[in-house]
């Protein structure tokens, strides 16, 4: 089982367009992905939990992900995050 913080640097935050990216990503993975902010937990694998965050610019989310491909699916959230800071 793997924990991370993931902070949002984006402007717009978790929106609708970049939820739906990162539930696709997610999809792709065989681990349990589950996101924490503000004690809400929600699967990482549904596009409404994760809209459901309204994770704005500067919010800390708390990955966790747990199973056979627990790595691969980290980094793979990992770059997505930090991809989207690039886009600023």
């Amino acid at each position: 089982m793997i924990h991370k913080s993931i902070e949002i640097e984006n402007e717009l935050g978790l929106h609708s367009r970049i939820a739906a990216s990162f539930v696709q990503i997610c999809a792709k993975y065989r681990s349990e992905i589950y996101i924490e902010k503000d004690d809400f937990q929600i699967n990482a694998k549904s596009i409404m939990g994760v809209m459901a965050l309204g994770a704005s610019k500067g919010e800390i989310l708390n990955v966790t992900v747990n199973g056979p491909d627990e790595h691969e699916a980290i980094e793979a959230i990992e770059l997505f995050f930090k991809s989207l800071g690039d886009l600023d």
